[in-house]
């Protein structure tokens, strides 16, 4: 399914409306991006395809990366990529004053 961000679909595997508990795949389109985000609980990743960067550098197919409670960031793909990620709680977005992916 595509998200409101340009790029990015979503394809939402196991989901807890209740707690926020997510598994999703996450596609992204070469050079898309994923904006200015809090990642509120413990964040998951593991990189299937391609390559996902931010300020603390290139997680390649293949890496495992995780964000602790209150981490902040933006990401994107130069190249495109799939990444499985396991959530807790819905990242907060900064874009459009906040909210989900979705």
């Amino acid at each position: 399914m595509p998200t409101r961000f340009k790029g990015v679909d979503l394809k939402v595997l196991m989901e807890d409306k209740e707690t926020g508990l997510m598994t999703a795949l996450t596609r992204f389109a070469p050079g898309a991006t994923l904006p200015d985000h809090e990642h509120t609980e413990l964040e998951q990743s593991y990189v299937l395809e391609g390559s996902l960067a931010d300020d603390e550098g290139v997680a390649t197919a293949g890496n495992y990366v995780w964000r602790p409670a209150g981490s902040r960031h933006d990401a994107h793909s130069p190249d495109g990529a799939i990444v499985l990620s396991f959530f807790l709680k819905p990242n907060k977005f900064f874009d459009m004053g906040g909210g989900h992916i979705e």
